[in-house]
């Protein structure tokens, strides 16, 4: 087939009158779906509706990439595991600037824009915070102006999809993808093959030179990229998120299945498409840690033959990558990069190894989210040198490099050598991806302050000596676009009415607002706006999980991650303790309180796993109790994904940001909470630190120990048990949990959790419980004065613009990246 000719007439860019629109959807309907409009269902109307707004980003991406083409600059390419990009349609109608004219079109067919798009799946493409501020990352990109490619898996089943029987979680497959993805465009012209195990050999024309080496894979697979538009505010810029999927070299072994085999032939299929179809497969057996390390180079690989093959075709010379290119690893999930890239240079390219690291190592940055060692990916030597034989040799040419420069450093004892080491000698012998991202890359940024002067101080302390100019911080950001305007538009409606518009374009601007923090008039709109969303938000969970509350109740909200550092258990013995303090003083002057909780617990991670039977265990008592109806309920939202946050998170009044100090890198969660007029209860953890000097120490509920003192107390030599005998409210509150007070089916059911508290407690909840439960009687004191709250939550609001990945982005290109904006 002729290619087309160059200077032929492109369509003309389609209209975003109202008019338009409707006879568009319709056409859509009838040419693309098959459907005229009396018979149409909702879902054949959703996907109308895309393919319309889908129309108007391609013009956009379509220039963006010919821009990007003639621009000749750097460009950035994101390589994360998780991109949680939730649904797409509203994102995109906003930013495109065709909202109204979208429900007016719509409204004229008789069709309700919400309804549809509510219909949209959720992509199941991440977990957590990790996932969530890949997709704000991707968004601001486009938004300021960076010209970028994000990198990841096509997950066909994602995480997994929670639900609560009984109490307990249940995990099953997120089939996001059963009917399609119309925001996608298969890229089959550029997929990659990716090799595992086999055997490694000297190439035969460089003999003399061993650093060239031959890997000949045992097993290939095929690597097909997907991708997605990533639309800009204002539709000014529309990036691409290049997912990859996983093929089979060959889909059947003919022979095989004819013969009878039917399974058999089927083998390297299934193997193939394995790759793709869970995110963060349990790794507690041989076989689940192959499967993640196999995950993770195979993204990893195609996005680098991507990113080198772009660049070859684009600037000739792949010894200039590190001028055109900056690749971001956001964790160590894509560390394996650093050997790989190195491997593409010396034995595809030819290129001696010494350059080839320096090459990479000005070509690679690296975001840690993480002060867990054991959080620190390593995997064990003997299954890194099986599946990736010629990397694992890198490692160790790496290593000596590294190892070689440490010795001749004053300072750097025997100790010091062996933490900074690539390899861990102690006990089994493991790659440690997080020394080799952090060696690999000339820069290395921590997500909020106090995480990154930690990161020296701790887990990268000896790296951070070898290479004291590597970290820098980034404070992570959310998008404006989506935690307010898109989620809460009448918040936006009445910032806009009262402070302009300018917000919308520089989240910074909202300081404004500050001068309207103790006008009556200003905090009885802004509350009002509060109790729309929780009566959106009280409707919606009788709906969708049967709870029934009260939206004139306080709404205590902790929404993330089931991990016990984030300390979901504290907060539950809280209730405890608080559902005691009513029954036994029901005299006094109790704040109605809902605290409602959703996250996810990992498969095989059994205390977070009882701690979500915990809460719904605590949940039916108090929630059955005459004595405290209308004081206090607990609610579990079961699934908690970036839909139900979108719902979450404007309806809530108090923010719980309650982690071990010292713990959290950073939280996003905290600032979605905080746009949208939430007070923050929490520890001078992550970002809270931040927030806490942005909105000033009095709009703030802070309690707990330092990092400082966490790190004191465990040193000296701490005692829950003799913390706990002083604390009544929290002895009588394990007590009853202990002893099967909420678990009578059971009595013992949460023995082991609790004697965790009394014998070691390493995330310090018996020792924060009293601040804890003081700082919430700070709480319900400030509820009581429906003014100093309301004058509160406006300064929360006011001043969270700082928190915009906007801002983060810009100082990514300007401090890390090298890269011009628009």
């Amino acid at each position: 087939m002729n290619k087309p000719q160059k200077g032929l007439p492109r369509p003309e860019p389609r209209q975003f009158d109202s008019t338009v629109l409707a006879k568009e959807v319709v056409e859509r309907l009838t040419y693309r779906i098959g459907k005229d409009a009396a018979n149409a269902h909702k879902h054949d109307w959703l996907h109308a509706v895309i393919l319309v707004i889908r129309d108007r980003i391609i013009d956009a991406w379509i220039r963006t990439k010919k821009e990007f083409h003639e621009d000749k600059g750097k460009r950035v390419y994101y390589l994360s595991l998780e991109f949680l990009i939730g649904r797409l349609m509203r994102d995109a109608v906003s930013n495109m600037e065709m909202l109204e004219q979208m429900q007016e079109a719509l409204s004229s067919l008789n069709v309700d824009l919400d309804v549809v798009a509510e219909l949209e799946p959720d992509a199941a493409l991440g977990n957590g915070g990790l996932g969530r501020l890949a997709a704000c990352f991707m968004e601001s990109m486009a938004t300021v102006g960076v010209p970028a490619y994000g990198y990841g898996i096509r997950y066909v089943n994602g995480m997994f999809r929670q639900e609560i029987s009984d109490g307990w979680q249940v995990e099953l497959p997120e089939t996001w993808l059963a009917h399609g993805n119309p925001w996608e465009f298969e890229r089959r012209e550029f997929s990659y093959e990716i090799g595992f195990a086999g055997k490694v050999e000297a190439a035969e024309e460089t003999l003399g030179t061993p650093a060239k080496m031959k890997w000949s894979p045992q097993e290939r697979v095929v690597a097909t990229p997907y991708d997605t538009p990533i639309v800009g505010w204002r539709g000014n810029q529309v990036n691409s998120l290049r997912l990859w999927s996983a093929k089979p070299i060959d889909p059947i072994l003919l022979d095989q299945f004819n013969a009878g085999d039917h399974q058999g032939a089927l083998r390297e299929s299934n193997r193939a498409q394995s790759l793709t179809r869970v995110l963060y497969p349990a790794d507690s057996s041989l076989a689940g840690q192959s499967l993640r390390l196999r995950q993770e180079y195979f993204f990893t690989s195609a996005s680098l033959q991507d990113i080198v093959r772009r660049h070859i075709q684009d600037f000739g010379d792949v010894r200039t990558l590190h001028e055109k290119a900056s690749i971001q690893l956001n964790d160590t999930h894509p560390a394996v990069g650093v050997a790989e890239l190195v491997r593409l240079l010396v034995d595809v390219h030819d290129i001696e190894f010494a350059e080839a690291w320096e090459i990479a190592r000005e070509t690679f940055s690296y975001t840690n989210h993480t002060l867990l060692p054991e959080a620190l990916e390593s995997w064990p030597v003997p299954l890194f040198e099986r599946l990736l034989p010629r990397h694992m040799q890198l490692v160790y040419a790496i290593n000596a490099h590294i190892l070689k420069k440490a010795r001749k450093i004053e300072g750097f004892d025997d100790a010091a050598v062996s933490a900074i080491s690539l390899i861990d000698e102690n006990g089994e012998r493991r790659v440690r991806m997080g020394n080799l991202a952090f060696v690999g890359s000339h820069k290395v940024n921590g997500v909020s302050a106090l995480h990154t002067e930690l990161m020296k101080q701790t887990v990268f302390k000896d790296l951070h000596k070898l290479y004291p100019e590597r970290i820098n911080n980034k404070t992570n950001g959310v998008t404006f676009r989506r935690w307010m305007m898109q989620c809460n538009p009448e918040l936006t409606s009445l910032i806009e009415a009262t402070i302009g518009a300018d917000f919308k374009d520089d989240a910074e601007q909202l300081v404004r607002l500050n001068k309207f923090a103790d006008d009556a008039a200003f905090q009885e709109k802004f509350m009002e706006v509060k109790l729309q969303k929780k009566i959106a938000l009280s409707n919606h969970l009788k709906n969708y999980c049967g709870a029934k509350i009260d939206p004139n109740a306080m709404f205590d909200i902790q929404i993330k991650r089931i991990h016990e550092y984030k300390r979901q258990l504290l907060n539950i013995v809280h209730a405890v303790a608080l559902y005691d303090q009513i029954r036994s003083h029901p005299e006094l002057d109790w704040a109605p309180r809902v605290k409602i909780f959703g996250g996810k617990a990992a498969p095989s991670y059994h205390n977070a796993k009882l701690i979500i039977k915990l809460a719904n265990d605590v949940a039916r008592v108090i929630n059955n109790d005459p004595a405290v109806q209308g004081l206090l309920k607990i609610v579990f939202v079961p699934n908690y994904n970036v839909s139900q946050a979108e719902r979450l998170f404007p309806a809530a009044d108090l923010s719980e940001q309650i982690s071990t100090a010292g713990m959290e890198a950073s939280g996003t969660g905290n600032m979605k909470f905080q746009v949208n007029g939430a007070l923050t209860i929490g520890t001078l953890d992550g970002a809270n630190v931040e927030i806490k000097e942005h909105v000033g120490d009095e709009n703030i509920v802070i309690f707990g120990m330092t990092a400082e003192e966490v790190a004191a107390r465990r040193e000296q030599g701490y005692s829950p048990r003799d913390v706990i005998e002083q604390s009544k409210e929290l002895k009588q509150a394990l007590t009853a949990i202990q002893s099967g007070t909420f678990s009578p089916d059971d009595p013992h059911r949460y023995s082991g959790l609790i004697d965790g508290i009394y014998e070691h407690d390493w995330f310090m909840v018996a020792a924060d419980f009293d601040s804890y439960s003081n700082a919430q009687r700070r709480v319900d004191e400030i509820w009581s004065d429906k003014k100093l709250w309301a004058k509160m939550a406006i300064k929360n609001t006011a001043n969270s613009g700082w928190f915009s990945s906007d801002r983060t982005i810009r100082q990514y290109a300007e401090d890390i990246w090298k890269v011009g904006l628009k």
